[in-house]
């Protein structure tokens, strides 16, 4: 039976420590690159919500934060296609700079399809950022503007990244063990 903890992964692939590392050098990049402007970030649920948290507080630059929900995994370890955009801004992003913020560019289909949503809104730039590029997976032809880390083809869970929606609570970032990627939602 899954315990729901760093015990139930085969291995880690990035600590704790290297998150907040990297989240914190994102947070540079991202303040350089938007310097006196006013950003609405726009966080992707929920696997986004903790790697948003922490990179709103290291971004030095005004912001909004506002999300969607893009539903492309549900108890699968594979995404789904077309991924489905299920509710829409509180805000208005036209005119607007606006960063997406996601936790994995894995096919890209997501990705795309968010960014192909919110260009309908006229924003007056539109950029990525993920905390994990997963390129063996890559199927649209879609990059991240930002990313943290490039992970090998391995299914993973940790730091707001989830499986049947549990693991979202550990700190590192690793690899579910093959027979529990195999199990049924967990109730």
């Amino acid at each position: 039976m899954p315990s729901y903890t760093e015990e139930d992964l085969a291995k880690v692939l990035v600590t704790k420590e290297q998150i907040q590392s990297r989240v914190a050098q994102l947070g540079e990049e991202l303040s350089a690159h938007y310097v006196g402007k006013d950003v609405t970030i726009v966080s992707v649920m929920s696997g986004a919500l903790v790697f948003t948290a922490d990179l709103i507080r290291v971004c030095n630059f005004a912001t909004r934060l506002d999300n969607l929900r893009a539903e492309s995994y549900g108890s699968k370890t594979s995404a789904a296609n077309p991924p489905r955009i299920t509710n829409p801004l509180k805000t208005g992003i036209q005119g607007r700079h606006v960063l997406v913020v996601d936790d994995i560019l894995d096919s890209g289909n997501t990705l795309k399809a968010i960014i192909r949503h919110l260009e309908q809104a006229s924003p007056l730039s539109l950029k990525t950022c993920v905390l994990l590029d997963k390129p063996a997976r890559h199927e649209a032809d879609f990059r991240a503007d930002f990313k943290g880390f490039t992970i090998p083809d391995e299914f993973v869970v940790g730091y707001g990244l989830d499986f049947a929606e549990r693991y979202r609570n550990l700190s590192c970032i690793g690899v579910l063990k093959e027979n529990l990627q195999k199990a049924e939602a967990h109730a």
